[in-house]
């Protein structure tokens, strides 16, 4: 009787909250049929209205972000204000290629154990706590070029993060400020390159939809990758000063890279196996050739396709076509592909612009707004956007065209505003539940790593000191290195 009761209670409890997203769902739709001025077409309305509820789903919805966002697409299709070519077009845009070229890379790299290999690498160079977190940042960080999507980068990682800590035995603290730094550094590292995460395709695809300005993959690598390097040391350095006493910090480390690769089931010692030699040569010759795409003009999406032929070849691949499938996140290109739909709708539609004259004009006024002070509300906006949105990707997509319309209007380079919308969204590490690294490093083998209140601590100094970071960086770093403020 009482499991009934408690099914009956669970089950009442989801019937309201339907009955209540369905009503809020109904009222946003009667609210801007019927309450934005006349500037706003028709087309313009029912993209509002489609982009508003699938926010409300996104937000408080426990259904499937990938289905919500098909559906919006659909949606606008079916009321034509999109093409269908448009949305059945957006899954072929050379950025999606990208991505799953790369994921087909990685695993055939994974499979060979060369990524656990060159982290027992770095950090069994270590002989100070302080060495060992910044050599594990640094490996870390370094994963971001090979490794798409931080989930991914999340799972190579964690057996590395387990031998760490039974190497360190009884020393809590160390074990604590590691597995905070682990799942930080993997999401803000993730900034240093194009397919770092899923939301970066969508910010370079709404920005080339919306403007004619693309950032290409060697263009995000000169801006992201001297932030993610910053970014990612100044964390970890925070973390391990609040998670650790001087004492702790004094005691010295050794860890073997026997014992990562025990953990990990991988040989990281004695000269490398055939298909390791033959995963490292294909991916420094991959990254190699997208880093000197400006040389030879050949696109990161082609140079990524050879990649992957060459990945799941039966002559010198790592792994079967049918296995290297099986890890791209379909789900996720899916919801990529529908949310950059709805961002061009957004845009041709005149909705992102009234939008981003309702939200952004206060911030305006009468006259342009000094650049710091709009770039700062994008930034702080974009920091704190994961408490309410936990997709780094669903982020982007609400975030980005209303972040680019407004940017126009305030006389800041749409691409400036874009891409500090999308660094400073990068942040999500307040609640186990804000991103999945973060999840993944809360329990591990059953045992609780950090405490919610663990988080809520670190992220209450690292959020405004990443967020500062990001703003300092779009006004003096990327305007050097080619990307104005104005």
């Amino acid at each position: 009787m009482a499991v009934e009761s408690v099914s009956s209670a669970a089950a009442r409890t989801g019937w309201t909250r339907h009955v209540l997203l369905g009503a809020a769902a109904v009222a946003v739709c009667v609210a801007i049929a019927f309450g934005p001025g006349a500037d706003l077409s028709a087309d313009g309305r029912v993209t509002l209205a489609v982009f508003a509820v699938a926010t409300l789903l996104w937000m408080f919805s426990p259904v499937d972000d990938a289905y919500v966002a098909l559906t919006a697409g659909l949606v606008l299709v079916v009321t034509r204000v999109l093409e269908p070519d448009v949305l059945f077009g957006s899954l072929g845009e050379a950025t999606i290629w990208l991505l799953i070229c790369a994921f087909v890379i990685a695993s055939g790299v994974s499979r060979t154990g060369l990524a656990t290999r060159a982290a027992a690498f770095f950090v069994s160079g270590a002989g100070t706590v302080r060495q060992l977190v910044h050599l594990t940042t640094a490996a870390l960080v370094i994963s971001a070029f090979a490794v798409p999507a931080t989930s991914g980068r999340a799972a190579l990682a964690l057996p590395v993060f387990v031998a760490l800590a039974r190497a360190l035995g009884g020393r809590r603290r160390v074990v604590l400020a590691l597995a905070l730094v682990f799942p930080t550094v993997i999401l803000l590292s993730a900034v240093a390159t194009l397919i770092g995460a899923g939301a970066h395709l969508i910010t370079a695809e709404m920005l080339a939809h919306a403007t004619g300005e693309r950032i290409g993959f060697v263009r995000w690598l000169l801006l992201g990758t001297p932030l993610a390097l910053v970014s990612s040391h100044v964390a970890a350095e925070l973390i391990l000063l609040m998670t650790t006493s001087r004492a702790d910090r004094r005691i010295p480390v050794r860890v073997g890279a026997e014992e990562i690769g025990e953990a990990a089931e991988v040989r990281v010692t004695g000269p490398l196996t055939e298909p390791q030699a033959r995963a490292t040569t294909l991916l420094g010759v991959v990254v190699v050739l997208w880093c000197s795409e400006p040389l030879h003009g050949v696109p990161p999406a082609v140079v990524a396709l050879i990649g992957t032929i060459v990945t799941v070849s039966p002559w010198l691949g790592t792994i079967r076509m049918k296995d290297a499938l099986a890890t791209i996140p379909w789900t996720l290109l899916l919801f990529l592909a529908a949310t950059t739909a709805m961002g061009f709708a957004l845009a041709s539609s005149g909705a992102a612009a009234w939008l981003g004259r309702a939200v952004f004009d206060p911030v305006n006024g009468s006259g342009a707004p000094p650049a710091w002070l709009f770039l700062g509300v994008v930034v702080a906006v974009s920091t704190v956007a994961h408490l309410v949105l936990q997709s780094r990707s669903a982020r982007s997509g609400v975030l980005v065209p209303l972040v680019i319309t407004a940017a126009v209007g305030a006389g800041i380079s749409p691409a400036a505003a874009a891409f500090a919308s999308t660094a400073a969204a990068g942040f999500c590490q307040t609640l186990p539940s804000s991103a999945k690294p973060v999840a993944l490093f809360h329990t591990v083998d059953g045992a609780v790593t950090y405490t919610s209140r663990d988080l809520l601590r670190t992220s209450a100094v690292l959020a405004p000191v990443t967020a500062a970071l990001v703003l300092v960086f779009a006004l003096l770093v990327w305007p050097l290195l080619g990307l104005p403020v104005r």
